[in-house]
């Protein structure tokens, strides 16, 4: 058992697989601090297994759970989570306060092109990394085309170093279509079936799989630390709106979605990668004055969990445009774009 536990130790001090992609190994450790250097401090093997089998794989994502939450899985007592807690404090790299500086010089945030470049102006570079990014809108108004074209823009090399990534896509609408992807490549001047090859895609059945998936999305994450970049979910609520019906259910299906939320916000923050999500929309019954007032699904849930929010619509001459609906650093704006047989595109 020690000689597995030492094992685990020189294993998780190598972890960082991605260092050329990311930049400084201190930077790639913040990130990606693996479970197994708890092992240093005191934390037996079996605990340490017992963390990662419910999906807790690094020093952030112990960070990221409260004590209430742990002491659900089978064999943590308190004493133990304390014991855990107080480890992980000891190896994080970003404990405390710090000055806004250092926070700035140690950013690893990247942005992911929309395929438009005034698509990308209006959000200052792109969709970007540690952060979910939620599109909604009617339906034909472009919110799959954008995931697709952000599939092939994800893998490509970027500004200020991105060397681009693999892509996980979770279908919730069967919208997925993997001849979209190849023309969108073509377009790109990339080999199809090298894009198709980066991309992971799974079909979520109900709102509980959709959760499952998620869950195992950690450990791919984990396994292969900085090889994905981008994680699209299309369409967040599609499930929720069928399997939870009517008032009675209302606040089941909203304690439900704000756990899928949360696990995307711990996926953003402790990977670094894009999260993206499209939504549906509603009327608006307390705006009825406006005429047809729309709103997005989800209510403060999403309101809340969601980083920057996108209205995607269409103007009265059938124009496509997109506007800034919420966002804590996002001017509010609208630009046009266009779908193309490469995907999205400016308007000529």
């Amino acid at each position: 058992m020690e000689t597995v536990a030492l094992d685990l130790i020189e294993q998780a001090k190598s972890t960082p697989s991605s260092e050329g992609n990311l930049g400084d190994l201190e930077d790639e450790e913040c990130f990606f601090q693996d479970i197994a250097l708890l092992l240093e401090h005191g934390v037996s093997i079996e605990d340490v297994r017992r963390l990662q089998d419910a999906g807790i794989n690094t020093i952030k994502g112990v960070q990221m759970v409260i004590p209430k939450k742990m002491l659900e899985i089978e064999g943590l007592d308190v004493k133990k989570i304390e014991k855990i807690k107080e480890a992980c404090t000891k190896l994080s790299f970003v404990n405390g306060f710090t000055t806004a500086l250092d926070v700035d010089q140690r950013n690893q945030i990247f942005k992911l092109s929309t395929g438009s470049k005034k698509f990308d102006k209006l959000l200052y570079g792109g969709i970007e990394s540690m952060a979910i990014t939620e599109v909604f809108g009617e339906a034909g108004c472009g919110k799959t085309q954008l995931s697709h074209t952000l599939c092939v823009t994800a893998q490509m090399s970027g500004p200020n170093g991105y060397m681009g990534g693999k892509v996980i896509f979770i279908d919730t609408e069967r919208t997925f279509r993997t001849d979209r992807l190849r023309s969108i490549a073509e377009r790109f001047h990339l080999d199809g079936n090298t894009v198709l090859e980066n991309i992971l895609c799974a079909r979520a059945y109900t709102s509980d799989h959709q959760y499952d998936l998620l869950k195992s999305v950690t450990g791919m994450l984990h396994k292969e630390a900085g090889v994905f970049k981008l994680l699209i979910v299309d369409s967040i609520i599609a499930h929720f709106r069928v399997d939870y019906y009517g008032r009675k259910e209302m606040a089941h299906r909203q304690h439900k979605l704000g756990q899928l939320m949360a696990c995307l916000q711990k996926i953003s923050e402790e990977y670094n990668i894009a999260v993206f999500i499209t939504n549906q929309i509603t009327s608006d019954l307390t705006n009825l004055e406006q005429g047809d007032a729309q709103r997005p699904v989800g209510g403060n849930i999403l309101a809340h969990a969601s980083t920057c929010r996108i209205s995607l619509h269409k103007d009265v001459n059938e124009r496509r445009m997109a506007k800034v609906y919420d966002s804590p650093y996002l001017a509010s704006n609208e630009v046009l774009f266009t779908i193309t047989n490469g995907g999205i595109d400016d308007v000529d």
